[in-house]
């Protein structure tokens, strides 16, 4: 590969880069997705001999307790779950994703999810390849930019390979992950998500991928109840995320993170597997199910199943089980399993659509709706007003159904969803704490550019300082002696006392007849703002305009630090506005 580096112009071997970075990232899709599904199926099938879930719902015990012993025994105790690590990778890390997250995610979400914890293998399949992207980056001593394109590329590739959907690997990886791309960087995007689908396409059976066969069709005369569907979505969106984060946090004040913490949370996961078996896993095959011509199918192997003739004992399952989705993924992921959400937003969505179909054709009214439709409308609502991801969630859908002839309904649910979302939350569900925070990107490119910059990296500390002590003459040496046009007066303990500026003294500073009868307090001015060592990025550049200063001091814990130099700044800022635009 060094060799063809040094003989393929920059941009071929990018291109070169992109396939292989997808064929990696296809096989460890092809992996998980295999074993995951026929986890499922083994369930299964000894769930129609025993005729109750009990398999179903100790799976997912031992799935977890096994996760938990993987991360403790083998990855050093510690994972990086979630997309939003790939942001915070872009964001503050220029691209640079640990090695080790090549194979931890492909390892601990298999043994989550396959053995039936409530979440996805989205997640871990997105930055299993965003790992690709950057450590192939990494190994082949390629710029930044370039790093963070192969991200993108890896986690196109993902998406691509787990839904054989290459336009929404691509759309994915642009509208979540890049913040600031050109035309010609769709190029190696496009080619990680093509090879990433075709990989998934040529190894990957039907079955084992979210995927539907029937001819659907587009009424003009639905459109209300497609509103309807997306302003129910955009609310099912927040609920999801809250009820989430409710119990993550919930597990995150255990003192005991370890065995108890996941033998606690799965028990309560199996719990409620055990009365709602479509909690198991991705949940995809009862998607599929909700979509056919007979989903009172999903009731069988429960409590339930003797009623499954019942259209409303249907329904109240299918509405129950959608509002217990979060608990149940947020249950998998806080006990201390791998997984993601982007799955579980499909199965709400899927729920939520069929619960709006249903209802609405047993209560009688004029129009009849088709519960396919719905079901398959509503998962594009629930991914975009979950991810803010609109795009993403308008063709993946589209492509999953094989075909475009829903793209109205699924343009009017996913925005209308998205908007809802956007009202009540600014920022998405993974984005949501890292955007609090400053530690990710955002659609303000400013704010993105000033949040990749090390503000203290830039902090001058060789600034020669003076004490109430010394006399203005020793102030009259620095300046005549250096270029120092500030000198900051501390005391012992390095509080900031105030400051002699040259500009205000040089009237009568070098006269030393004036400067003999004078103290040091006669010179000294306080600065007309301080900057805190832990102030965020936007309030440091205001703190500059509203001051009219070029340069102001650093304060760390009410000690003196140093001076931060708004020229400084701006040319950190001009330099990283180069290294950030992925052309």
């Amino acid at each position: 590969m060094h060799l063809l580096k040094d003989r393929l112009s920059e941009r071929n071997f990018i291109y070169l880069a992109s396939v292989l970075v997808a064929i990696t990232c296809s096989i460890a899709v092809i992996i998980l997705k295999s074993f995951a599904h026929n986890i499922f199926l083994w369930a299964n099938d000894i769930n129609g001999f025993l005729k109750l879930p009990y398999i179903n719902s100790l799976l997912p015990i031992a799935g977890i307790l096994l996760t938990v012993f993987v991360i403790r025994n083998f990855l050093g105790n510690s994972l990086e779950k979630g997309s939003s690590k790939i942001l915070y990778a872009v964001a503050k890390k220029g691209g640079i994703v640990p090695k080790k997250q090549m194979y931890a995610q492909i390892v601990t979400s298999s043994l989550t999810v396959g053995l039936g914890g409530s979440a996805g293998l989205e997640s871990p399949i997105v930055i299993t390849g965003a790992a690709f992207g950057s450590n192939f980056a990494q190994k082949y001593h390629l710029s930044q930019k370039d790093r963070i394109l192969l991200l993108a590329c890896g986690v196109a590739a993902g998406i691509g390979a787990a839904f054989n959907a290459p336009i929404a690997g691509v759309l994915f990886a642009i509208e979540v992950v890049l913040t600031d791309v050109s035309i010609s960087a769709f190029i190696p995007i496009i080619i990680s998500a093509a090879t990433g689908a075709l990989m998934s396409k040529v190894t990957l059976s039907p079955d084992t991928i979210l995927n539907f066969e029937q001819t659907l069709k587009f009424d003009y005369h639905n459109t209300p109840f497609y509103i309807l569907l997306g302003v129910l979505a955009g609310f099912a969106s927040i609920y999801h995320a809250r009820n989430f984060q409710r119990i993550e946090n919930f597990f995150g004040t255990f003192r005991n993170k370890g065995y108890r913490r996941a033998l606690f949370g799965a028990t309560i996961l199996a719990v409620l597997i055990f009365f709602f078996p479509t909690l198991f896993g991705e949940g995809y095959e009862s998607i599929k199910t909700l979509a056919s011509k007979n989903p009172n199918i999903l009731l069988n192997n429960t409590m339930l199943e003797p009623f499954k003739s019942s259209e409303w004992i249907l329904l109240a399952f299918v509405g129950v089980t959608m509002l217990l989705k979060a608990f149940a993924t947020g249950l998998t992921l806080g006990s201390g399993g791998n997984g993601g959400n982007f799955a579980p937003s499909l199965f709400v969505g899927s729920y939520l659509g069929f619960f709006v179909a249903k209802t609405v054709n047993l209560l009688n009214f004029t129009h009849h709706l088709p519960i396919a439709n719905f079901t398959i409308v509503g998962m594009a609502g629930i991914l975009s007003g979950l991810f803010h991801a609109p795009l993403t969630a308008i063709f993946l859908i589209g492509e999953i159904t094989g075909g475009y002839d829903l793209m109205v309904p699924l343009m009017i649910v996913s925005s209308v969803s998205y908007a809802v979302s956007k009202q009540f939350e600014k920022h998405s569900m993974d984005v949501k704490a890292l955007a609090d925070k400053g530690d990710v990107f955002t659609s303000d490119k400013d704010k993105n550019i000033l949040q990749s910059i090390n503000f203290y990296n830039l902090v001058q500390q060789n600034y020669r300082t003076l004490t109430l002590q010394d006399s203005p003459a020793e102030a009259v040496t620095i300046f005549s002696s250096t270029d120092q046009k500030i000198i900051p007066v501390i005391d012992e303990n390095k509080v900031l006392i105030g400051l002699i500026d040259f500009d205000e003294v040089k009237a009568f500073i070098f006269n030393p007849n004036h400067v003999k009868f004078m103290s040091m307090s006669e010179i000294i001015s306080q600065p007309k703002e301080l900057i805190l060592f832990e102030d965020k990025p936007e309030k440091i550049m205001t703190l500059f305009e509203t001051s009219k200063a070029n340069i102001l001091p650093v304060i760390h814990k009410g000690k003196y630090v140093g001076f931060l130099s708004k020229i400084d700044v701006l040319e950190n800022y001009r330099q990283r506005l180069k290294e950030m635009i992925i052309d």
